[in-house]
């Protein structure tokens, strides 16, 4: 067990975190998608998240850990993934990416994609 495994809670599986890193990969394509720490605190804080993906192999892991207790008070699903460049490169990026989050849209052909993803992850964390 890795010393993020202790704190970076909860990490998805391989196959949750294929599945969440295809979903992050098509709302970019669907303009749903805000990268990195500052734009997904401001997502959440204004209630447009659906979903908060963070890297559990970020150096210092402080640098993120304000978004889980942020999620909790909106009551937005977070989880972690155990890689910063997989999330980056799902993102469009060839940088790390240590946080994202696929904002709402009703409209969207992801709707229910997101939702099913969304209870997985809340799932997690029972």
């Amino acid at each position: 067990m890795e010393s993020s495994d202790l704190v970076a809670w909860p990490m998805a599986d391989a196959a949750l975190t294929e599945e969440l890193l295809n979903l992050l990969q098509q709302a970019m394509h669907h303009s749903q998608l805000k990268k990195g720490a500052n734009e997904v605190t401001k997502s959440v804080t204004r209630s447009l998240s659906e979903l908060v993906v963070l890297a559990g192999d970020t150096v210092p892991l402080g640098i993120v850990m304000h978004l889980p207790l942020l999620c909790e008070e909106k009551s937005t699903p977070y989880v972690f993934l155990p890689n910063k460049l997989a999330i980056g490169r799902a993102c469009g990026v060839t940088r790390p990416i240590i946080a994202a989050t696929i904002i709402s849209d009703d409209t969207s052909t992801l709707a229910q994609r997101i939702e099913n993803l969304r209870a997985k992850v809340e799932r997690l964390a029972i």
